[in-house]
Parts: C-alpha cells; sequence; structure tokens
C-alpha cells in the first residue's frame, strides 16, 4: 500500500543564524509513484542536499525562483533545504546569486561537510546545518546591508524603496546596484516575492483577501496567479499536493 501524500517536516534557526536562515524543511516522496509537484517564488534561495533513483546522493545551490514551475518528483525521493536569505549570497556563499535565476549550480558531493547519511535524519541534519552556518558566519557585516534586510523581512517587503534608502543612509540607486549584482533583481521586485510568500499561510487558511499592501482584490488575485498559475481559490485548494510550498506549512 502507498502513502498518498509527499511527506514533508520543516524547522525554524535559532537567533544566532536567523539573520541568513529563513527555515530548514525537507520533503520526501514515500507514495510509491511519481509525483508532479510544482514550486513557486518564496523569496529564498537553498542550499538542497537530495537523493532518488537516478542519483544516490547530491548537493547543489537553487537559486531564486521568479516563476512558478512544474516538476516531477520520483519516487522515494527525499530532499532537506537550507532556506537561505539574502545576505547569506555574500556573507555565507560569497558570492552572486545573480546568475542562478531560476536555476541550480552542482557543489562537491562532500560540501559544508555534508555526506549522504545526513539524509537519514531530518533533525539531526539540521543540528549539523546550524553548526557549520555558525562556523561560517562572518565578524564584520555591513550596517547599511543588515539594517536594509532587517527592515525588508519585518515590514514584509512593504515599504517603499525610499523609505528603506531613508532608513538605512544609503543611496537608492547604489541599494539597486546591491540588489542587481548580488540577486539578479531590483529590491522592488524581491519585495513582491516576500510578500507573495508570506501570503501562503493565510492562503493555505482559506483567507483569500489580501492582508498586505495590495491595492485591491483584483491586485492580489493578479499577483497570486501570475506567481502560482493559479487563482487564489484553486492554491487554498492545493489539489493533490502538489504546491509543495503551501503544503509544508505547519508540517513541524
Amino acid at each position: 500500500m502507498t502513502n498518498e501524500e509527499i511527506q514533508y517536516k520543516k524547522n525554524l534557526p535559532d537567533k544566532s543564524i536567523s539573520d541568513f536562515v529563513e527555515c530548514f524543511w525537507m520533503i520526501e516522496n514515500t507514495t510509491g509513484i511519481e509525483k508532479e509537484v510544482i514550486v513557486m517564488p518564496d523569496a529564498n534561495f537553498d542550499l538542497v542536499i537530495s537523493k532518488d533513483k537516478d542519483e544516490p546522493f547530491q548537493i547543489y545551490l537553487l537559486g531564486l525562483g521568479t516563476l512558478y514551475d512544474k516538476r516531477k518528483m520520483e519516487a522515494n525521493t527525499k530532499m532537506f533545504f537550507i532556506s537561505f536569505k539574502l545576505l547569506a549570497a555574500e556573507y555565507l556563499f560569497h558570492q552572486s546569486i545573480a546568475h542562478l535565476l531560476n536555476e541550480f549550480q552542482k557543489l562537491p558531493d562532500d560540501y559544508w561537510g555534508f555526506k549522504q547519511t545526513d539524509l537519514d535524519d531530518f533533525d539531526a541534519f539540521c543540528i549539523k546545518a546550524a553548526q557549520i552556518i555558525k562556523q561560517l558566519l562572518p565578524d564584520d557585516i555591513d550596517s547599511r546591508k543588515q539594517k536594509l534586510f532587517e527592515l525588508i523581512y519585518s515590514s514584509n517587503g512593504e515599504m517603499t524603496i525610499a523609505e528603506f534608502s531613508e532608513k538605512t543612509f544609503w543611496n537608492s540607486r547604489q541599494i539597486n546596484r546591491y540588489f542587481t549584482k548580488y540577486f539578479g533583481i531590483s529590491l522592488k521586485v524581491y519585495c513582491n516575492f516576500l510578500k507573495f510568500r508570506v501570503s501562503f499561510e493565510q492562503i493555505k487558511k482559506g483567507e483569500l483577501f489580501p492582508e498586505l499592501n495590495y491595492s485591491d482584490q483584483a491586485h492580489f488575485s493578479r499577483e497570486v496567479k501570475k506567481l502560482s498559475g493559479v487563482s487564489p481559490r484553486e492554491l487554498s485548494r492545493n489539489e493533490n499536493d502538489r504546491f509543495i510550498q503551501v503544503s509544508a506549512i505547519n508540517n513541524k
């Protein structure tokens, strides 16, 4: 007998790394059959370790998504994710991820000391990953960048570029130049993805009206359809458990 649902689990980071890590989460297809899933932009980039029937073990860096994407998940596939906030690109990975929009970068199989047996226990993986990240934390961070990202996440992306600039004492043109260089998109575009991600939880509850700074219901519906391919109502139904970021909410 097969389990009809894909399995999910999610753990939050402790405060010491929360400026860099959004969450740890896992997805495992224990159904015994191939399943179609849909991945949506969620304002994070990810380090992924996985195994499936074709690749017993691999590690890769998954860049920011700007489009929804239908994918096939093979039976018996297991994937662990570290979902990173943007500050991690420069200060943990020491690289731009602009070239990874909707793309991935294969990493060495021993990257950060991970190995195949780490996929045996998700909670142990989270502890190990957190320890590695703590060792990689920089001694100094540009105070303007630190303040900017604090404001971005605490406001759920609802402040204007002018407001971000005023509160960080950082020219708006310089901010957008930084975003383009490191992330391949403008701050305004990124904030739209963040607002969309924040709406996942309310949509899963069946609350289909805009809670954030959308001009009206029609604007909210258009944005959801553009980034998920479906209306808020259909996303809330999540038929066949296929919208994986919605399915993973509250699965801890």
